[in-house]
């Protein structure tokens, strides 16, 4: 099972468009996890995601209740990429049947969504900095991810 991406009610359409873009290329199932802050449609996704967007896996989620339970239900680990973790991101053992969930841009995920993730981590950053854009936090980690489950092995 490979690892997948999940996206709590992302905010804005260019890092959803590059997310499922990247999930394209490097063969990650993205969860779009509604609502969304933007209509969400080829047309809006289309400049960020080029002609990516039918390569892609994309699974749609009406909220986060209805996705936590599928995920129960496929024995998928949660895994949050959140600032608010203390373990590193890079001290993580991952599995390949995570699926590493970044939250909104503006807010992130509310604790209650926190509280019910299996793993939360943070990328390790200097003082005094908020965060990393969420497309690029997510890549990060999702690569992390992949390498550590040899994720990479079926890619040329």
């Amino acid at each position: 099972m490979p690892v997948d991406l999940a996206l709590y009610q992302p905010d804005i359409a260019q890092n959803t468009g590059t997310l499922i873009r990247l999930g394209a290329c490097i063969g990650v199932s993205v969860h779009v996890i509604h609502p969304t802050g933007f209509i969400f449609s080829a047309k809006t996704l289309r400049r960020a995601g080029l002609d990516y967007l039918d390569q892609a896996i994309v699974v749609e989620h009406t909220g986060f209740a209805a996705f936590d339970e599928w995920r129960r239900a496929a024995g998928r680990r949660l895994v949050l990429l959140t600032t608010k973790a203390t373990q590193s991101a890079y001290a993580a053992d991952y599995r390949g049947d995570d699926i590493i969930m970044v939250g909104r841009e503006s807010a992130g995920v509310p604790n209650a969504v926190a509280e019910i993730c299996d793993l939360r981590v943070r990328i390790p950053m200097r003082e005094n900095l908020r965060s990393i854009n969420v497309a690029l936090a997510a890549t990060l980690i999702v690569g992390e991810a992949k390498r550590q489950t040899d994720g990479f092995s079926d890619l040329k």
